[in-house]
């Protein structure tokens, strides 16, 4: 038996990290943050990288990422890297990831590649309104990242909102199912839970 993919894909702060988190605890899944696949930006400066657009999917290690993801599809371990979001670069060590029955795809371009799709049993957006969105941004991205209110702001308007228009909102249209991303979380991943069964007792 193949591991059982779960794409979560959906704009930035729409609640994705926490139905994945979620969802793992009931599966017992593994986590496939799409996060720690950005691209190494060590060989710009702090003020270039600060305006880096990270929005694209071409600011992922797409090679990487989908290599990774289709070795532990096939049961192998991976050895991940770490990314620093407060430096923009790579910390330089791996974390491994084993084979799980269940394993969680998440991230903004989680249903963006055709070759990643078709590793998902049960792929999910997350929509959430945008003026919702930029607020959780704010506030993640001061207490996380270290981030100024404004230079969250000037990110938001200049690269997140566009991009997401542009890649992750049409996503929407491979989705198996849409949640909210503000309703009830047991209810929520109930509903997820409903079509993974159903996937789950196919042959892969």
């Amino acid at each position: 038996m193949k591991p059982y993919f779960i794409g979560v894909a959906g704009p930035s702060c729409a609640g994705k990290s926490y139905l994945a988190a979620h969802l793992a605890e009931k599966l017992d899944a593994a986590l496939f943050h799409l996060d720690s696949y950005y691209c190494e930006l060590d060989h710009l400066s702090m003020v270039q990288r600060a305006h880096y657009n990270f929005d694209s999917p071409e600011a992922l290690d797409s090679e990487l990422l989908l290599q990774q993801a289709r070795e532990l599809y096939d049961g192998k371990v991976i050895e991940r890297p770490i990314y620093d979001f407060t430096t923009h670069t790579r910390t330089g060590r791996t974390q491994p990831l084993a084979p799980h029955p269940f394993v969680i795809v998440e991230g903004l371009f989680a249903l963006h590649w055709e070759e990643l799709r078709r590793l998902q049993g049960t792929k999910v957006f997350v929509d959430l309104g945008e003026q919702t969105c930029l607020e959780r941004r704010i506030e993640r991205d001061i207490r996380e990242r270290g981030r100024t209110r404004e230079s969250v702001l000037e990110q938001y308007h200049t690269t997140v909102l566009p991009m997401a228009r542009q890649y992750v909102h049409p996503t929407r249209s491979f989705a198996d199912l849409v949640v909210t991303g503000d309703d009830d979380i047991s209810r929520e991943v109930e509903a997820v839970l409903q079509h993974v069964r159903g996937g789950a007792t196919q042959p892969r």
